[in-house]
């Protein structure tokens, strides 16, 4: 009877398959790392994308986390890096297509963009005789992205601004929805797809694409790192990648209706008077904004009521610089900002916990 059941697992169980990509075949159980030549230097070094492929030994869907799509957000390196070290892949159930560092040319020179200053996730799907961001965009779309059949893209504030961890991502699509929802942080945005990125593109070809903000550019943000981590093992367990369910310690996200900066009038220095993730008022003062002498300032006013998602971390401003990034909500803001203290102090524990396992390692 015992030895029925163990068959019938077995047959409910498909065994994976050798994974090709970039010409190099991944055997069952396997990891290789690949290199995809995106360009060459002045020198005629050959500039290449970092590639690990994970295949598993059951067959399940092909997950891409990349990020540095943008060369100078440097958290999502760190997330990709923390989950390879964890994959094993004789438990893992499909294959993870694991890519630290998209833009290597901006990532060697501490830049968002290429060295043509284009933007390369406004050059997708791109162009084989196009720009040199349209040509890479071309490279990694058509080599890469897809053979994939989900994509996490990893992404943190621009420089001198900084992110709330939230997911942006297109909710018109159910799966992208369910992805979005699973990845668990406490805010999630309803947005559109913009051309030219990568996750229209996928979405075109019917790639669910999810995007995580968190964080700011040229800087590690342990809690930013740590629920990037936990999101990632979260949407894996959701798709059955690996095993076990979703903890049920964290609330279900909150859908922002709508999001809007909110400008400098004039140009100054800024004393910030709220923070990331905190609860807004209408007419509420956010910052102030005066001159170095003292002689004239100007209050931030809050247009609607809200939290703050996103907001610049430098204190000079010139007039129409975007200060402060609020979202709104169909809820009441006061259960966002309770979730949002829920996940803020469950993610400090994670990474408290992460820290002592490795002294003990």
């Amino acid at each position: 009877m015992l030895q029925v059941k163990e068959r019938q697992l077995v047959a409910k169980v498909k065994i994976n398959r050798p994974f090709t990509l970039l010409g190099e075949s991944i055997g069952v159980g396997e990891r290789k790392t690949l290199a995809l030549e995106a360009a060459k230097l002045y020198t005629h070094s050959p500039l290449n994308i970092p590639i690990e492929v994970v295949n598993g030994v059951m067959e399940g869907p092909v997950l891409m986390v990349c990020a540095a799509i943008h060369g100078d957000e440097l958290n999502g390196v760190e997330v990709v890096r923390q989950l390879l070290a964890k994959i094993d892949p004789n438990q893992l159930r499909g294959t993870l297509i694991a890519v630290p560092i998209v833009n290597v040319f901006g990532f060697i020179h501490k830049s968002r963009y290429l060295p043509d200053r284009r933007d390369m996730n406004r050059s997708f799907p791109g162009s084989e005789r196009g720009s040199l961001a349209g040509r890479m965009a071309y490279m990694f779309f058509n080599q890469v992205a897809v053979h994939c059949t989900h994509i996490i893209d990893l992404h943190t504030g621009a420089i001198h601004r900084t992110n709330l961890p939230q997911i942006r991502a297109n909710l018109a699509d159910e799966a992208t929805a369910q992805m979005a929802k699973a990845f668990g942080t406490p805010a999630v945005i309803d947005a559109s797809l913009r051309n030219g990125s990568l996750r229209s593109e996928a979405a075109n070809l019917g790639i669910p694409v999810i995007t995580y903000e968190a964080g700011e550019a040229l800087r590690f943000d342990p809690i930013a790192i740590a629920a990037g981590v936990q999101g990632v093992d979260y949407v894996m367990r959701h798709l059955k990648m690996i095993r076990g369910k979703r903890p049920k310690k964290l609330p279900d996200p909150v859908i922002a209706s709508s999001t809007s900066w909110v400008r400098a009038e004039v140009d100054g220095i800024v004393r910030a008077q709220v923070s990331l993730g905190e609860r807004v008022m209408k007419g509420q003062v956010l910052a102030y904004i005066s001159s170095p002498l003292g002689d004239s300032e100007l209050e931030l006013l809050a247009p609607r009521s809200g939290i703050i998602i996103g907001q610049q971390t430098m204190p000079l401003v010139n007039e129409g610089d975007a200060v402060f990034h609020i979202a709104y909500f169909a809820h009441a803001n006061s259960l966002v900002e309770q979730q949002l203290e829920t996940f803020i102090d469950e993610i400090n524990d994670l990474d408290d916990e992460l820290k002592t396992a490795e002294l003990n390692n």
